[in-house]
């Protein structure tokens, strides 16, 4: 069966930097775009960053533009999610999700999801 498996999350101080992983099972990785998401207690699930199948086109969230950069290696069937000038904001369970051929920026258009690795910033 399909399995998303998310990892490198933890405490970092702010203006600190993380690299979240996304390993990918059970599936032709390189048929799917990969989305990554987050959500923190009592907010709705956000769009975090997208990357199409091939990887050449990337989209970020407005709230993290500039400082996020998501990439993919298909021959590894691996997803990142490269993290600089975290900001306590950025704090919340981080997920990461695949679809089909096209990416999109929606949660519920997306069927396969991981079980979320965990990204707090302090202050």
């Amino acid at each position: 069966q399909v399995q998303l498996v998310e990892s490198g999350g933890g405490l970092v101080q702010g203006g600190g930097s993380l690299r979240l992983s996304c390993a990918a099972s059970g599936l032709t990785f390189s048929n799917y775009a990969i989305g990554w998401f987050r959500q923190a207690p009592g907010k709705e699930r956000e769009f975090v960053a997208g990357i199409s199948r091939s990887g050449s086109t990337p989209i970020y969230g407005d709230s993290v533009k500039g400082r996020f950069t998501i990439s993919r290696d298909n021959a590894k069937n691996m997803v990142y999610l490269q993290m600089n000038s975290l900001k306590p904001e950025d704090t919340a369970v981080y997920f990461c999700a695949a679809r089909p051929f096209v990416m999109a920026t929606a949660a519920v258009r997306y069927d396969y999801w991981g079980q979320g690795t965990q990204v707090t910033v302090s202050s």
